[in-house]
């Protein structure tokens, strides 16, 4: 008596869906730190990048999906991680193309019908800098363009991100911010030139 079911195949084994224990959630990102670290290092090509990522999709999965069954944990942290490394680099192409638009910008008239992005060619990924040295030099002049995107008129402002960093087109903008298309553009326009006038006043040459 009291052994019914004892030593049958499978008893004691826990059902499939059921949730990540504390422990099997800490042994699978043990597991994969290694080989997602790699996986980064090839696709940012910059170990602190890479670790960075890796980290933060560690936090994620922990902080949203620690108790999903343990089955689970490999394709989410996959998503997660893939997620981040597309968000690196859509920054740093965003970054890329605000530098590379501003130092197009500040000679010549200022057209305030006409929204520089449409006339812009923007290069692809490798415009993106990868080396450490580059990163740097980017950032700090990222940093200033932060700070003269602060002294911008609101409209301004919101038209620049909305464009340059939401990547919404004059449609869409004009839409989120409940203004013709043709404020939209002149709205642009002067952010730009704005900023290249502002960024040069610093020193900064791009």
């Amino acid at each position: 008596m009291g052994r019914t079911g004892r030593g049958s195949p499978g008893a004691s084994r826990p059902p499939e869906n059921s949730l990540a224990t504390p422990k099997e959630l800490s042994d699978f990102l043990v597991s994969v730190e290694r080989r997602a670290f790699k996986q980064c290092v090839f696709s940012v090509h910059d170990e602190e990048s890479a670790l960075d990522l890796v980290q933060d999709a560690m936090l994620k999965l922990a902080e949203n999906y620690g108790d999903r069954p343990p089955n689970e944990l490999p394709l989410l942290f996959q998503r997660i991680l893939q997620n981040g490394i597309r968000d690196h680099w859509r920054r740093g192409k965003v970054r890329s193309t605000w530098t590379t638009l501003l130092s197009s910008l500040g000679l010549g008239g200022e057209d305030d019908d006409a929204d520089p992005l449409e006339t812009f060619l923007v290069a692809e990924e490798g415009s993106v800098p990868v080396s450490p040295a580059s990163q740097l030099e980017q950032a700090q002049v990222m940093q200033a363009i932060e700070e003269a995107l602060a002294v911008l008129p609101e409209r301004q402002r919101q038209a620049f991100l909305l464009r340059y960093w939401e990547d919404l087109d004059v449609s869409e903008t004009a839409k989120a911010m409940g203004c013709s298309e043709g404020s939209v553009k002149t709205h642009c326009s002067r952010a730009t030139h704005s900023l290249a006038k502002l960024l040069r006043s610093k020193g900064i040459s791009l």
